[in-house]
């Protein structure tokens, strides 16, 4: 059955500053009948807006309801500097997430799925693993490996980033403003991301791509490298469904099944596709359907 939605703004505290979110309400949801949530945020610099709507919708429609939120410092969240990237602060805006997810009236406290893509599908890893009360995770084209990701960019592009990063650093510790980095790029600029299909994936997400790629602070370059969240994998006690990209250029899928098939109910389907064809297009409808399939299985509305 398709039911139709309502979508409202509201903002949470996280850390020192807040996060601004959209709820998604089913009809049929209410204080007297809660049901199931799904928490969503997006990948590195990604924004709310740049499809996550999509499959807010599609969860929605199905009788989810979705609490979809931006990090502090990006979107609509407040925060400086601007486009912050750090691994421990987005961690704690899911923390916060899930926990004000909970209290929410039209929400089953115990019915609480976290859903994270690409960056984000790490932090779901993490947050799943530390949180047993979590009913169940998504993770789709997931950082798991942040040694295998900086090993994919090509070297002198890598070596740049890295020089980006530690001048940022550098101009912080002078009371400076960020020194910044795109977020994508072509092949052979300087970016965070510029594999062949990364500058066309970035731009087919976002609403208005004319605008061109967001400039986040480089040090998040400095991170990446020594991140590795898919590690927690096999502490996530949840039901896991986790969508692997076979040609993805930024989240290896070799090491991405290396980390997740460890986790003890984890659900690995593989798809043949780059890191950015499962957001749009028949890929998308492909993805979203085998994504309600699993929750319908293991978090179901009634």
């Amino acid at each position: 059955m398709t039911r139709t939605w309502t979508r409202a703004d509201l903002t949470f505290a996280s850390g020192d500053g807040s996060c601004a979110a959209w709820l998604y309400t089913p009809e049929g949801v209410t204080r007297d009948a809660p049901g199931p949530v799904v928490v969503m945020a997006h990948g590195l610099g990604g924004l709310r807006t740049e499809r996550l709507d999509a499959f807010a919708e599609r969860f929605a429609a199905a009788g989810y309801s979705c609490l979809v939120f931006d990090y502090r410092t990006f979107g609509a969240s407040p925060g400086e500097p601007r486009e912050l990237l750090d691994i421990a602060r987005q961690r704690e805006d899911w923390r916060a997430a899930v926990a004000v997810a909970r209290t929410l009236p039209t929400v089953d406290p115990a019915r609480v799925v976290v859903w994270g893509t690409s960056f984000s599908g790490g932090h779901v890893l993490v947050t799943a693993a530390e949180d047993p009360r979590i009913a169940a995770a998504v993770s789709q084209c997931p950082f798991t490996d942040g040694l295998a990701s900086a090993l994919a960019m090509d070297p002198l592009t890598s070596v740049r980033v890295t020089a980006l990063g530690l001048a940022d650093l550098a101009a912080t510790a002078l009371g400076r403003g960020p020194v910044r980095v795109p977020n994508y790029g072509r092949p052979g600029s300087v970016a965070l991301m510029t594999a062949p299909d990364a500058a066309p994936g970035f731009e087919a997400l976002m609403p208005d791509a004319a605008a061109g790629p967001k400039r986040v602070p480089a040090r998040i370059a400095l991170q990446v490298p020594l991140a590795f969240p898919g590690r927690r994998a096999k502490d996530v006690r949840c039901p896991l469904h986790v969508v692997v990209c076979e040609r993805d250029t930024v989240a290896p899928a070799k090491q991405t099944r290396r980390h997740v098939e460890r986790a003890p109910h984890a659900e690995v389907l593989s798809y043949d596709t780059g890191h950015f064809d499962i957001y749009v297009g028949e890929w998308f409808e492909r993805n979203v359907t085998d994504q309600l399939a699993f929750l319908q299985r293991h978090v179901p509305i009634g």
